[in-house]
């Protein structure tokens, strides 16, 4: 359905455009449905629309040729799925998955690419929002490379929770395995630690945050690092 910017002020992005731009958009957005699993675009393909999420978490994910994957960024309503579009690439080699069901704003490639060629506040609000994405994909290689996954775990379930609002989320071990490119079992033993210390609470895919101060201290300067890197390049509003 036809958007209005009341609604889309709950994407970050969104929110931060100028107004001529949110005039020239205001037509173009739908509101969608994201389901738990639903993939947005596959490695390789052409990319016909970009995405806004509001209260949805998209995964953008490497899948190698086993099948084995690993996800690299989370998108949330901080930001925009389908950067390649006004990057120039085209298409991208990661697969972007929905990790939590929600709503998004939907926006056709080429009007995102007719208002890049602008040249305007638009182009430099994506551009620094595509460095922090950068250092986010950075981080976690070396985060996966360098810390526990107990460390893992936490930057992840916060990184989550920063894109959806509240303290819950919901999501079963088997998916977080698949997106931390470990085994599960790895996954419930990391998840009952952090129970065991009274962090979290994880039931039938369910987890909720108790002690959220608790987390940000027992992960790793992965999460501080990128979380500064989005609030340092990103304003809470553009000039016309």
């Amino acid at each position: 359905m036809t958007a209005t910017f009341t609604d889309s002020t709950k994407n970050y992005l969104l929110a931060a455009l100028p107004d001529a731009a949110q005039r020239r958009w205001r037509l173009r957005l739908e509101q969608i449905d994201l389901s738990l699993g639903q993939v947005l675009y596959e490695s390789g393909g052409a990319l016909s629309h970009v995405y806004f999420p509001t209260t949805a978490i998209v995964s953008l994910l490497y899948v190698m040729e086993n099948g084995a994957s690993a996800e690299i960024a989370v998108v949330g309503n901080e930001g925009i799925v389908g950067v390649s579009v006004f990057m120039g690439g085209g298409s991208t080699p990661s697969r972007a998955v929905v990790q939590s069901a929600g709503q998004a704003f939907r926006l056709k490639a080429d009007a995102l690419t007719d208002e890049f060629k602008r040249a305007g506040p638009v182009l430099h609000l994506l551009l620094r929002y595509t460095q922090a994405l950068i250092t986010q994909m950075a981080q976690t290689a070396v985060c996966n490379r360098h810390h526990s996954l107990d460390q893992q775990l936490c930057r992840w379930l916060l990184l989550s929770l920063d894109r959806v609002g509240g303290n819950e989320l919901v999501m079963t071990q088997e998916l977080i395995a698949n997106m931390l490119g470990v085994r599960r079992e790895g996954v419930t033993e990391a998840a009952l630690k952090l129970q065991h210390a009274k962090l979290i609470r994880y039931s039938r895919g369910h987890i909720k945050v108790l002690d959220r101060l608790g987390l940000e201290k027992r992960t790793c300067e992965c999460y501080a690092v990128v979380k500064n890197e989005y609030d340092r390049l990103l304003p809470e509003k553009l000039a016309t």
